[in-house]
């Protein structure tokens, strides 16, 4: 196996079975670093352009392949990456396509991809623009997304849809305990890896190129995390003092869970989290920048399986959403989620508001978060908790980052280079 052969077995295995780009990369384990870099472009590339691409293919193929040859088509999408979005010579793109054909074992093929990519070679600047009369194609997008955001943002939804599209840059979080941030852009330096400190976060550093993480000065020793500038907000709003008792709901992977260890040492953390084997990336997180949480496999939904009965003074609440405004990063989620995924997740991150609330102490701060921008998971589903929620008070964010709703603030993808993220604060009355 190769990078394109074990590109097209993970491709082929996110389109068939829906399980997502980060659950089917068992292919690349094998590969060594570079190939694994290349297989790696070739599956996320794919999936940020399905909808282009797919649309060209079946103009190119005119007829539907069979579906036990569903691995030629995901090697003909591979193909057409190469062609219309990597740097790979053209006559390059087309023998590799037709030697993975042969790897595959799928011999008659080789014939049917090298017409097909030599057609597309050929015809690229027309089926690029026949891409543009058709919208979920030209925006790369499921249609019925495109027409929410559309819906929901209607002065925002090309910029939405373009940052989507884009490269997600890769952020790092400075362990305020362990050091300063410019100490750490002096190290950087150092190593030769160009960095600058982030506009509105004081411990986050963006990096120029993406890098191994333990290329980094001191990762291994807890000086430094991978995590967005928008995530990165959680610990400061919730700001959480001396002594709290806090829980974090849904905490894996793990992130926000430092984040609070880091700022204020020594508080009590519990982190929450339905997954057994993503809480373990919680421990393995805390473990290399040496705190400690007491971390609870369970569904938070159900208090009665887990909780001790003393009050929590603050609750992340890091809710379960739609990932829309993580596309970028996770470009799979455009063909993984469905328009009838919403309601049932508005539904649960309902129910998870109302089972914590009672958890919270009096005076206490709940932050609902997520990595969504939809309005029925944000401000829609703060104002509809506040009317049923009789001592549940809003608490004005006075931020520069985002956008100011009725309630909460809003990231859209891209803005001043972040993520898309949602925050609202909320206060239990005393």
């Amino acid at each position: 196996m190769n990078a394109y052969t074990a590109a097209v077995a993970v491709l082929h295995d996110v389109l068939e079975t829906r399980r997502s780009l980060s659950a089917a990369t068992a292919p690349l384990h094998n590969l060594s670093a570079q190939e694994r870099a290349v297989a790696q472009e070739m599956c996320f590339g794919v999936m940020r352009w399905w909808w282009g691409l797919d649309f060209s293919l079946r103009g190119l193929l005119g007829k539907p392949l069979k579906a036990k040859d569903h691995d030629v088509y995901c090697l003909l999408l591979v193909g057409l990456y190469q062609l219309f979005y990597m740097r790979t010579p053209s006559h390059a793109a087309v023998n590799s396509a037709v030697e993975a054909a042969v790897m595959l074992k799928k011999e008659w093929a080789k014939g049917l991809v090298n017409a097909v990519l030599r057609n597309a070679l050929r015809q690229q600047e027309a089926l690029l623009a026949a891409q543009q009369t058709d919208l979920a194609a030209r925006y790369s997008h499921p249609l019925w997304l495109v027409k929410t955001l559309q819906q929901a943002w209607p002065a925002q939804w090309q910029e939405i849809l373009l940052a989507n599209n884009a490269r997600a840059p890769m952020t790092l979080r400075v362990n305020a305990a362990r050091g300063s941030r410019d100490d750490y852009l002096r190290k950087l330096a150092h190593a030769n890896i160009q960095a600058r400190a982030c506009e509105f976060s004081a411990v986050g550093i963006a990096l120029e190129e993406a890098c191994d993480v333990y290329a980094l000065p001191g990762f291994a020793q807890g000086e430094v995390s991978v995590q967005d500038e928008a995530a990165q907000f959680a610990a400061f709003l919730l700001a959480v003092p001396a002594r709290a008792r806090v829980l974090d709901a849904c905490a894996a992977p793990g992130g926000k869970t430092a984040h609070l260890l880091e700022k204020m040492p020594g508080i009590v953390v519990h982190a929450l989290d339905k997954s057994a084997s993503r809480l373990r990336k919680v421990d393995e997180t805390l473990a290399r920048i040496g705190a400690h949480a007491t971390t609870i496999a369970a569904d938070a939904a159900r208090p009665s399986a887990w909780w001790d009965g003393q009050a929590y003074t603050h609750i992340l609440l890091d809710a379960p959403c739609s990932g829309t405004g993580v596309i970028r990063r996770n470009p799979d989620i455009k063909y993984l989620r469905r328009s009838d995924d919403i309601g049932a997740l508005v539904a649960e991150q309902s129910r998870l508001l109302d089972t914590l609330w009672p958890l919270l102490a009096p005076g206490g701060r709940m932050l609902y978060a997520t990595c969504a921008v939809l309005p029925e998971e944000n401000t829609q589903q703060i104002a509809a908790f506040l009317s049923r929620t009789a001592d549940a008070r809003h608490v004005a964010l006075d931020v520069s980052w985002a956008l100011k709703t009725e309630f909460g603030a809003q990231i859209l993808p891209g803005m001043h280079g972040m993520d898309g993220f949602y925050y609202a604060l909320l206060e239990k009355r005393a």
